[in-house]
């Protein structure tokens, strides 16, 4: 069985923050795969579909972010689901807005959702899908928190549809070929167009002449956010 997380914080004042785009990409999935009305248990909500070849459990943590992983080892124990068979959707700091990439294992980087899952779970060897949120733009005079528990604004609102999408699409990907070949599809970077040589300057005639509460729980501990990985 596989266990799909998005995370997020409950409740209609952040459901559209950018910390929230994890919540946006299962709860899309579940309606791609037809699943189940959403249930109340493991201290969240959750559903049952099938994913390619497997029995996928999507789950939202209903902790805040700073708990979830209370929510993610509740699961895991009922269903006996290994660490390598959790895959957890989440914001990413590092990644410009839209991008979109599938690892496994690495630090949390100042992301409370993953911290708290390291350390309920005692492993940091599952599947993400990161989906990028990117920094803080020049000027911003608040805090990393403040960023990732605003709203994105109306440009990217209008254009994360498509970007959910394509990360529905790529969980899928992993539930049909498995998390190698999906990562191998999902993370190759676009290759930059070639510059057009640069004219040759004309010839000197023969005159010499030219021719880009959660938030304070945040605030406290995602400060190190600015130490990415």
């Amino acid at each position: 069985m596989l266990l799909v997380v998005g995370l997020g914080n409950p409740g209609s004042r952040y459901a559209r923050n950018r910390h929230n785009a994890g919540f946006e990409v299962v709860s899309a999935l579940a309606d791609h795969l037809r699943a189940p009305a959403w249930r109340d248990k493991f201290h969240g909500e959750f559903t049952r579909a099938e994913l390619g070849d497997h029995d996928a459990l999507l789950l939202r943590p209903m902790t805040f972010m700073n708990d979830s992983g209370r929510s993610v080892r509740a699961a895991m124990s009922f269903f006996r689901v290994e660490v390598g068979d959790v895959l957890v959707v989440h914001d990413e700091l590092d990644l410009e807005f839209g991008a979109l990439r599938l690892k496994v294992g690495g630090g949390h980087a100042g992301h409370n959702g993953l911290r708290s899952i390291f350390q309920e779970i005692g492993s940091a060897e599952f599947v993400r899908l990161r989906v990028g949120i990117g920094r803080p733009p020049k000027g911003w005079t608040g805090e990393v928190a403040d960023f990732v528990l605003s709203d994105f604004p109306s440009e990217e609102r209008a254009e994360f549809p498509d970007v959910v999408k394509r990360a529905v699409k790529a969980l899928v990907d992993v539930g049909r070929r498995g998390v190698p070949a999906a990562a191998n599809a999902l993370n190759v970077r676009p290759k930059k167009p070639k510059q057009p040589a640069a004219a040759a300057a004309p010839e000197a005639n023969a005159a010499g002449e030219g021719a880009p509460d959660a938030r304070s729980a945040v605030r406290s501990q995602e400060g190190v956010a600015n130490r990415r990985e």
